[in-house]
């Protein structure tokens, strides 16, 4: 798109007015400051196909609002426009996905698969800069960046953090085609790793032994993590652990064979199969994915990267931040104290899976078995799960008519992938629940991801249908959300019925394991960002070559930040994550996530009651979509640190060696 001459055309209409300012009431220094920056970001977005300089000069003078009153109609109004189309282009995007991501659904023909990635908002910025809405929100509503929404947020009304957050819907314009190709390569990413499942019953050791029954069937990576924690123990539990780790190892490296992947029939051993390779695919899909962003960079000229974008738009914390943030914790002295306490505990040295070690939590002293008879007896099926939400809520401490109040505006449905909670985006839609559920019932693992996405639900209602600006709908990135996720699943035991379960993380075994949490997720997450960063450095790379660069990447992290503690050198288990191929820079959100979530649990760790937790944690997350730092200042009173949790760690194993 050519812009014409987008500086003189910016000089005259802030000219235009300065001269009309005179006619006007007195405005303060910050308004005059808004309007020019206003012209000034229309005028950068301009172009030959929007019409001549004095076109443009004639739209700044009909559409800039003059009073203040004037201003609030135009955001009441626009807020009431957008709220519709990005809900009305939500509920038609989750009836088109219902076959490909739901088990009740009937099974996905191709138009199916075809409209999966489908996006009934591929052309709505191109729409709104041809009608020129985009021109009068950008005109009155200017966008901030990052650095002055902090700063000069900390003076801000609700109603003016609305108002900056409607000033960042229009910074960019992107074309339609470009839009489109995203999300199509994300919908083939995603279907790609809905369907990786590994038929345990199929897997042989070397002397042929069957170690699982015939109707195990597990996701990568999330039901494999999931089984190998579970295997703590159990009297056959590390044979299968190593063998669950050979298995993760040969999807990373692209050795595993191909028949292997949702294969019913395929009969193989983890560690001699040489059967034909899957095809560097998993890489392929990145690789798809990074050339649909660097399509996006060319008409992102003040954020010319993904990973700027992503960090600092979306996450709206740096990379260089996180990955100073996450570094810190990884080789923190801590690590090693802790990792002390798990060797003691295992009787054994520490192998790269315990990684995993799951022995911190309550739950690792109850019977697994037992406890997923009474979560299938529970939740037979989706509707007895969304029947018994409301007794959920209550037992966390919300009163009864605020309980039925959220809970009917969830919905559970079976999910064909391994879960995930989707949002509404509007307050005419549903929060949507989705998770897998058996033929025989939810078991304990499903009941524990459910109560996750049960926690991303209750949030995404609060800060929807509870909220007092739609512009401020939502939380300041997704790793708030994982933290309430995070909070709630924490509690999936004493959310069952019956339970006498404790409540937050007083018990010095849930810091532990809050803190091993992070320091498994951490290593993980900079894996990812530094092969996004690899991938930005060589655009022209082949799926083998990214391949070879991520095992290397994961290596290098593993044998700075990991093999001291866990051994085996060039071990390549961090980039085992399938968030790292269907879904960009997502898996620094985690992290994140517990982090907050530690700070919110310190937090709210002083109510006296339940019902002063639920009103506290309903209290934070009606903030909504404040900047990451803003939200935590007034959630908790202080930005997201690592210090908390390494202070209380510190403490611990400081009192362990007393004793």
């Amino acid at each position: 798109m050519k812009h014409i001459s987008i500086y003189v055309c910016a000089l005259c209409a802030m000219l235009f007015v300065a001269c009309t300012q005179s006619q006007q009431k007195t405005m303060t220094a910050n308004e005059d400051s808004r309007e020019a920056r206003g012209v000034a970001q229309a005028a950068a977005l301009w172009t030959e196909q929007d019409g001549s300089q004095e076109e443009f000069e004639q739209l700044v003078k009909d559409y800039q609002c003059q009073t203040d009153s004037e201003r609030v109609a135009l955001f009441e109004s626009l807020s009431r426009i957008f709220e519709q189309v990005y809900q009305s282009a939500d509920m038609l995007t989750v009836e088109l996905l219902r076959p490909t991501q739901l088990t009740n659904a009937s099974e996905p023909q191709t138009p199916d698969w075809i409209m999966s990635g489908y996006s009934p908002l591929a052309h709505f910025s191109d729409d709104m800069f041809a009608n020129k809405l985009a021109f009068i929100t950008i005109l009155n509503f200017p966008h901030y960046s990052l650095e002055e929404k902090n700063r000069l947020g900390r003076n801000w009304t609700r109603q003016e953090w609305a108002m900056a957050r409607m000033g960042d819907v229009f910074t960019t314009r992107v074309p339609a085609e470009v839009n489109a190709r995203m999300t199509q390569v994300l919908a083939n990413a995603e279907n790609y790793i809905a369907d990786y499942n590994i038929y345990m019953g199929n897997l042989r050791t070397e002397d042929g032994r069957q170690l699982w029954p015939e109707d195990k069937i597990l996701l990568s990576h999330w039901n494999l993590r999931d089984e190998l924690k579970a295997l703590y123990g159990k009297e056959d539990g590390q044979e299968k652990q190593e063998m669950i780790y050979q298995v993760m190892k040969r999807i990373v490296e692209q050795s595993i064979p191909a028949e292997a992947i949702n294969g019913s029939e395929f009969v193989w051993k983890p560690y001699s199969d040489v059967s034909e390779a899957e095809p560097f695919t998993r890489y392929a899909k990145i690789l798809d994915i990074a050339h649909a962003l660097f399509e996006e960079d060319r008409y992102c000229p003040s954020a010319p990267s993904g990973i700027i974008r992503n960090f600092e738009e979306g996450v709206e914390i740096p990379a260089e931040e996180l990955d100073s943030l996450f570094r810190a914790l990884v080789g923190s002295k801590q690590v090693a104290q802790v990792a002390s306490i798990i060797k003691s505990r295992l009787g054994r040295d520490l192998r790269p899976y315990d990684i995993w070690y799951d022995g911190f939590k309550a739950r690792a002293s109850l019977n697994e078995d037992e406890l997923s008879a009474q979560t299938r007896k529970l939740y037979p099926d989706a509707n007895a799960f969304a029947a018994d939400m409301p007794r959920l809520l209550q037992q966390m401490g919300f009163y009864a008519e605020d309980a039925r109040a959220i809970a009917q505006h969830i919905v559970v449905e079976p999910a064909r992938g391994s879960g995930h909670a989707w949002p509404c985006l509007g307050r005419k839609e549903d929060a949507r629940l989705r998770t897998r559920i058996p033929a025989n019932g939810m078991d304990y693992k499903g009941y524990n991801i459910a109560v996750h996405e049960f926690g991303h639900c209750v949030e995404q209602v609060l800060d929807m249908y509870f909220i007092d600006h739609y512009m401020l709908s939502s939380v300041p990135n997704t790793a708030y959300t994982e933290a309430s996720a995070f909070l709630w699943q924490h509690r999936d035991l004493q959310l069952l019925p019956g339970s006498k379960m404790g409540n937050g993380i007083k018990d010095p075994n849930e810091v532990l394991d809050q803190f091993w949490s992070m320091y498994e997720i951490m290593g993980v997450s900079l894996v990812d960002m530094s092969m996004w960063k690899w991938i930005y450095a060589h655009p022209k790379a082949t799926a083998k070559e990214l391949c070879e660069a991520t095992l290397q990447i994961a290596k290098d992290v593993w044998n700075q930040y990991y093999e001291p503690v866990l051994g085996e050198h060039d071990c390549i288990l961090l980039a085992v994550y399938s968030h790292m191929v269907n879904t960009p820079m997502y898996l620094p959100n985690y992290p994140l996530g517990h982090i907050v979530q530690y700070q919110l649990e310190e937090h709210l760790a002083q109510c006296k009651t339940q019902a002063d937790f639920a009103d506290e944690y309903a209290r934070i997350y009606k903030l909504g979509r404040l900047t990451p730092k803003e939200w935590m200042i007034q959630a908790v009173g202080a930005a997201p640190s690592i210090d908390p949790i390494l202070r209380a760690v510190d403490k611990l194993c400081a009192e362990s060696q007393k004793q």
